[in-house]
């Protein structure tokens, strides 16, 4: 696949850049995207939940009533999880909700999830960008240009650029990350995928590797 390149007054320029079939051009599987997108969200949790048992409920363990001929339940210590202030049955306990996805479904899935957004157009190739100061309304003048404005838009540098990223930390709706960084969740949440020149290739040696 061809593209324009965009400089950044938001002008077509005379480059293309052709991206890597191998990559951006594979048959979509939804599958592998699935469960990429679920491990992502499974290790943003933090699983520290926790709520005590009959066991660690500070409590007297005398009987509160005979066992026999009072008319009702048998009855046991104050910590029984049918009291309030019990301890409770089968609670929840700190746990790491992360599984196992093997290396090559983790590349398919991100190579999958290129390629939808290849076959839908939403991937724009912009000319290598660099602030001299952190400023927001440089990359909001940027993006209206691009006519991104309204759009949720995730921006791929070939590395860490702080001043690009500083610019776009108080926008809602545009996130900044490195090539090296690129995931699934991240491609998917995105309406507009925007790469520089330099990423691109980026995106290339990391997939040969």
């Amino acid at each position: 696949m061809e593209l324009n390149i965009y400089n950044i007054k938001g002008e077509v320029t005379d480059k293309k850049v052709t991206l890597n079939d191998s990559i951006f051009g594979i048959e979509p599987n939804n599958h592998v995207i699935w469960l990429d997108v679920k491990l992502y969200l499974a290790n943003q949790r933090q699983g520290t939940h926790k709520s005590k048992e009959r066991n660690e409920i500070a409590g007297s363990t005398r009987k509160l009533i005979k066992q026999k001929g009072g008319g009702g339940a048998r009855r046991g210590d104050i910590k029984s999880p049918l009291l309030v202030g019990g301890g409770r049955v089968f609670g929840p306990k700190p746990r790491d909700y992360g599984f196992k996805l093997n290396k090559k479904e983790r590349v398919l899935a991100r190579k999958s999830a290129l390629s939808l957004k290849a076959q839908n157009n939403a991937i724009v190739v912009i000319e290598d960008i660099n602030f001299e100061t952190p400023k927001t309304k440089n990359l909001v003048e940027l993006i209206k240009k691009m006519q991104l404005a309204d759009k949720k838009t995730l921006f791929v540098l070939p590395g860490q650029n702080k001043n690009v990223y500083l610019s776009a930390r108080n926008l809602e709706k545009v996130n900044v990350i490195t090539a090296s960084d690129i995931n699934t969740y991240g491609i998917m949440n995105c309406a507009s995928l925007v790469l520089t020149e330099s990423s691109v290739a980026a995106i290339d040696n990391l997939f040969k590797a």
